[in-house]
Order: structure tokens, then C-alpha cells, then sequence
């Protein structure tokens, strides 16, 4: 069954999406971005930058995985209409990140059917490295 605004509920989750991270996944993203800032690329560059494990992951790399996660859900037919987080945790080095959902509130706006969600994405420990929200358009 495709998601569409009919079968959509307050308290659905959507699918759960996953990623390992680690130096191939950051060179990745920072060759795509110019973002090849030390503390990403160099455990002692990270240490330095205050992270006793070294090298950390990019914020920006997680708000990708959210809207990447939303597309994989809504699909062709839906908009993302809005996303906004906070980066609260570090990600390191293998960490498994999980995008995760929950539609708080549908209804007709501006002409769109729209669905809002509380999101974040967790570390394989279950820990919240980045809470925030979205807004999808539905069909």
C-alpha cells in the first residue's frame, strides 16, 4: 500500500531507516558537500575539537539521512514541505543512525494535504543524537 494522506494517522510511525557511518560514509558526503573539515576527516583533528573517540560525523550528513528517509517513505508523489532538527549528540565513528517518525497531526493546509511529524534520528544504542520535525505533503 502507498502512503496518501488517507491512510495516514496521528501516532503512525513511519519505516525506520538506516545507516552505519563512518570515514567512507563522511569522505562521501564531504567530496558531494566541500566539507572537508578536519575534526571530520582525522581522530586527532577530533580530539582536539574535544571528542575523545576522534573523529566525528557531519550534522549536516543526519538532516540528509531525515530527508532522505521521508522521500523513501512519501515517495514520488509526496512533497517535503519542511524539515527542521538540532544536532544534540555526537556521531561516531560506526555508529548505526536510524531516522524515526511519528505523524503528530494531519489536515488541509494552504491547499495540501499535510502530515507533520516529530522526528529524530538514533545512534544503535537508542539514543536521540537529533530530535526535530517535519512537514510532508500527501496525496
Amino acid at each position: 500500500m502507498s502512503v496518501n494522506f488517507d491512510n495516514v494517522n496521528v501516532g503512525d510511525t513511519m519505516p525506520k531507516w538506516s545507516r552505519k557511518t563512518s570515514f567512507a560514509e563522511w569522505n562521501r558526503y564531504a567530496a558531494v558537500n566541500e566539507e572537508f573539515v578536519p575534526f571530520h576527516m582525522d581522530d586527532e583533528a577530533g580530539r582536539r575539537a574535544g571528542n575523545e573517540q576522534g573523529a566525528f560525523g557531519m550534522g549536516n550528513l543526519r538532516y540528509a539521512y531525515i530527508v532522505n528517509a521521508l522521500h523513501a517513505w512519501i515517495g514520488d508523489t509526496g512533497v517535503v514541505r519542511e524539515v527542521g532538527c538540532q544536532y544534540r549528540a555526537i556521531n561516531q565513528k560506526d555508529d548505526v543512525l536510524t531516522v524515526i517518525g511519528e505523524v503528530t497531526d494531519k489536515r488541509t493546509e494552504g491547499g495540501e494535504q499535510r502530515v507533520y511529524l516529530d522526528i529524530n534520528v538514533v545512534n544503535q544504542d537508542g539514543g536521540a543524537t537529533c530530535p526535530g520535525h517535519a512537514v510532508v505533503a500527501l496525496p
